[in-house]
């Protein structure tokens, strides 16, 4: 199963080199990562790569980075996926949570494609069991009409 790598976790890694700086869980995701990328699991998409690369100061640090992501190419994001976004959205928002659409799309492509989100942040991960739960959620809703709709065309049918 794909992994997509939020930068929170991207950053321990590639920004923060001395591993006795990190908490054990800050180690623990790292470890993650470092398995992940050596089963060839992990996923980028490229708002996580441009938030990787925002706010690098030094030209010299910015073509590192650059050139450690430069083995993962992005996955190809569509309209579905910025749709389930602001669904996913407008869900976490009624339930108390705001987090931001980069998040969203992160949670949205992550559901969408039954991948798995390695994350350093609270907020997207809670929104995460969010998103799951919506998803399940529009799945069944989805079941009942499916089942409805061959109710329909069987008695249809038999009257044929």
């Amino acid at each position: 199963m794909k992994l997509l790598v939020d930068t929170s976790v991207w950053s321990l890694a590639l920004r923060r080199k001395d591993a006795g700086s990190l908490s054990p869980d800050e180690q623990k995701l790292r470890s993650e990562l470092t398995q992940a990328i050596q089963d060839g699991r992990v996923a980028m998409i490229g708002l996580i790569r441009q938030e990787l690369l925002s706010g690098i100061k030094e030209q010299a640090q910015f073509e590192k980075v650059k050139s450690a992501l430069a083995p993962f190419v992005d996955e190809q994001i569509d309209t579905a996926d910025h749709e389930h976004a602001a669904r996913l959205y407008n869900e976490c928002r009624s339930q108390g949570f705001d987090v931001g659409p980069v998040d969203m799309l992160i949670c949205a492509v992550a559901v969408r494609r039954n991948w798995q989100v390695l994350s350093n942040d609270s907020g997207l991960n809670h929104c995460l069991v969010v998103a799951k739960k919506f998803q399940e959620n529009e799945g069944k809703a989805a079941d009942k009409e499916d089942q409805k709709s061959r109710r329909s065309f069987r008695k249809t049918r038999a009257r044929t």
